[in-house]
């Protein structure tokens, strides 16, 4: 559905640029390759931009381009009309905060696209506190109809019950492993009164 929804405001919007953040560059080159099938459906020949590696180049001189998960070499892009973030609670925090100015000039939109990841990262910080400029859709394994309720069973008997709910039910719950749960941790910064002596 999002590589459709960027082929669909490149070929309307000219000029407009898109951009794909992933955690991995073979990810962002999968979601692009998504996007082809697309624009191949439309009759556009598939080609790329020029510059970037894992692109496409529309002849309204619109754009999709797939970057690496390196904030270093991912920066320079401005205009953005749409910025998708795919596995966003696995894309690391700095990257998310250079890319978000890219969106400024052009009042672009923004796609976070994630199973959770514990309490923590910007994914999370978004989805539960981002306020009301944000669309939060969630949909569960349970609620897609082309999920078989039999491998369901067998995945919840194969993991921990913490995992299967992690990425099978969209639950943010404790990193594996944690000592501390993220309320306890929370609740020790808080602001308290001095005790007098």
């Amino acid at each position: 559905m999002a590589a459709a929804k960027a082929v669909h405001r490149a070929y309307c919007r000219p000029d407009s640029l898109i951009l794909v953040l992933s955690p991995s560059a073979r990810q962002s080159g999968e979601f692009v390759r998504k996007a082809e099938e697309f624009v191949s459906r439309l009759g556009i020949k598939v080609r790329g931009d020029g510059t970037n590696e894992i692109s496409i180049a529309f002849p309204n001189r619109s754009r999709i381009v797939g970057l690496p998960h390196k904030e270093t070499t991912s920066r320079g892009f401005s205009k953005v009309s749409l910025m998708l973030i795919d596995e966003a609670s696995r894309v690391e925090e700095k990257l998310y905060r250079a890319m978000r100015p890219a969106l400024a000039v052009g009042n672009g939109d923004l796609w976070l696209m994630s199973t959770p990841n514990g309490k923590r990262g910007f994914f999370h910080a978004e989805w539960t506190g981002g306020g009301p400029q944000w669309q939060r859709i969630s949909a569960t394994a349970t609620e897609c109809p082309w999920i078989d309720p039999q491998f369901l069973d067998e995945e919840r008997q194969n993991m921990t019950d913490a995992f299967f709910r992690q990425e099978y039910m969209c639950e943010f719950g404790e990193a594996e492993g944690r000592v501390f749960s993220q309320e306890s941790i929370d609740a020790a910064f808080q602001d308290f009164e001095p005790m007098e002596i």
